[in-house]
C-alpha cells in the first residue's frame, strides 16, 4: 500500500497572516523551533515564508526591515498536497517544481507541511539528510 501525505507531514503548522511583521514571524520560528510559517488570508493558505526567505527576499533588498510584511518576502505560486495524496506522487511534484516544503491543506485549511526532509527520514532515515533532518530544529 502507498504512503499517504498524512503519514509523514509535520502536523499543526503556524499559519500568520499576510500582513504580519517579518520579525514578528522570525521570532515565532525561533520560539518554535520551525523553518518555515505558511501566510493565510483568513484560513486559507496564500503563500509559504521560510527563514531562508527572510534573509534572501528581506533583509538582503532592504535596508529598513520595520515594514516589511510577510506577504512582501513569501512564494505565492504554490505546490500543495492533501493529506491523502500518495507521497510518491506529491514528492514528484517538489522535484518538478524544485521545491522543499509543501503545504498540506484539508478543504482549504492548513494541517501540515510535507518537506522533503520528512520525506527522507521515511524513506531511508540512516542516509545524510534523513539523519539531519531527524535533528532537532529542522523543521
Amino acid at each position: 500500500m502507498a504512503q499517504l501525505v498524512k503519514e509523514l507531514m509535520t502536523p499543526q503548522p503556524v499559519a500568520l497572516p499576510g500582513d504580519t511583521p517579518v520579525r514578528d514571524a522570525a521570532r515565532r520560528m525561533r520560539d518554535d523551533d520551525i523553518g518555515n510559517v505558511l501566510v493565510s488570508d483568513g484560513e486559507e493558505v496564500r503563500g509559504i515564508v521560510t527563514d531562508r526567505d527572510l534573509v534572501v527576499r528581506g533583509l538582503a533588498d532592504r535596508d529598513d526591515l520595520s515594514k516589511t510584511r510577510l506577504r512582501d518576502v513569501c512564494s505565492e505560486q504554490l505546490i500543495m498536497a492533501r493529506p491523502d495524496d500518495e507521497t510518491g506522487d506529491v514528492i514528484a511534484r517538489m522535484r518538478e517544481h524544485a521545491v522543499r516544503r509543501v503545504p498540506v491543506v484539508d478543504r482549504g485549511r492548513p494541517v501540515g507541511v510535507f518537506s522533503i526532509g520528512d520525506a527522507a527520514m521515511e524513506r531511508d532515515p540512516d542516509s545524510a539528510l534523513g539523519d539531519i533532518s531527524s535533528a532537532r530544529g529542522n523543521r
